[in-house]
């Protein structure tokens, strides 16, 4: 499946799923989330054999958009994205798989905001196309069968080029600090506390997750005193669940380009986890989602 959406995970317990429990102190691959936008799909194109690329409508079912050539990026998209596809096309080194990355910028400057998050680079970048790549995929048979086969950390490094200029912060936890144990301790707790809880399912899921959202949109914090069509005590455990992530989100660190949102420094976007019990992401919800849900700018998924 397309790497389309990852979950928070105080998100994810609310069905009863307690996986991100046991998911927060085991040991993984740590990677930064970098806010570019659009995304860009690139690589070889199984069916044909050459050169494409397109954005996340290279996926789908019907409506698919693989560009091969500058002739088929018109074709298929119009506007800014256009444009960078153009880019793209020109600039990308060919690569035997099929990769997906965020677009940051076109080179000439030391700052960018590409979505919601502004990033400031140590120097001027000289070349023409700035690329934050982070999935790849493999198919056996056409583009809109691909499957995500692995997150790019340490596992594919791309080297700049004269013409594109990889984003690929390294990232680590420190699980040596002690607040790592609190961490553990409290996860404990945590699931304690989920045999005292009413799941929810379906329609009463969705609804639910739309009304923390609407919440976080609005610019202030979650609290059990909110009237919501659940159990409380799910309610308190959600917030449990997130603290721990924030306390996670605390022993995040990365070497990547400096990232502000309105003039405010900030560590990232967030990050993105992956060990034997799944993926999931790391994101201050408060200071990235809120700013994410309010941006006028065109956006990929935060």
């Amino acid at each position: 499946m397309q790497n389309k959406h990852l979950e928070h995970p105080e998100d994810t317990i609310l069905s009863g799923d307690l996986t991100v429990l046991d998911w927060f102190t085991a040991e993984g691959d740590l990677s930064v989330k970098i806010d570019g936008a659009p995304a860009i799909v690139w690589g070889t194109d199984p069916a044909t054999d050459s050169f494409f690329v397109g954005t996340k409508a290279v996926f789908n079912k019907k409506k698919i958009r693989i560009a091969h050539s500058h002739e088929e990026i018109d074709s298929f998209y119009e506007g800014e994205v256009a444009t960078i596809l153009h880019a793209c096309f020109d600039c990308l080194p060919r690569h035997d798989g099929i990769v997906q990355g965020d677009f940051i910028g076109f080179g000439g400057s030391d700052e960018y905001r590409p979505n919601t998050i502004t990033y400031k680079f140590g120097e001027v970048i000289d070349q023409d196309v700035i690329i934050a790549p982070h999935t790849l995929y493999a198919t056996d048979g056409e583009l809109k069968d691909a499957y995500t086969i692995m997150d790019m950390v340490d596992i594919e490094i791309f080297d700049d080029t004269e013409r594109v200029k990889f984003v690929q912060p390294n990232a680590y936890i420190l699980y040596d600090q002690p607040s790592f144990a609190d961490v553990k301790e409290i996860v404990e707790f945590a699931r304690q506390m989920s045999t005292a809880c009413e799941f929810v399912q379906g329609k009463q899921l969705a609804e639910l997750k739309k009304q923390l959202n609407a919440i976080i949109r609005e610019g202030r914090p979650v609290t059990d005193e909110d009237s919501f069509d659940c159990d409380p005590n799910l309610i308190r455990l959600w917030l449990l669940v997130k603290s721990i992530k924030d306390d996670c989100l605390f022993l995040c660190r990365n070497d990547g380009p400096a990232a502000y949102v309105n003039g405010n420094r900030i560590d990232a976007e967030g990050y993105v986890m992956t060990n034997e019990f799944g993926m999931f992401k790391l994101v201050n919800r408060e200071v990235f989602s809120y700013h994410n849900f309010n941006s006028g700018r065109f956006q990929c998924a935060a």
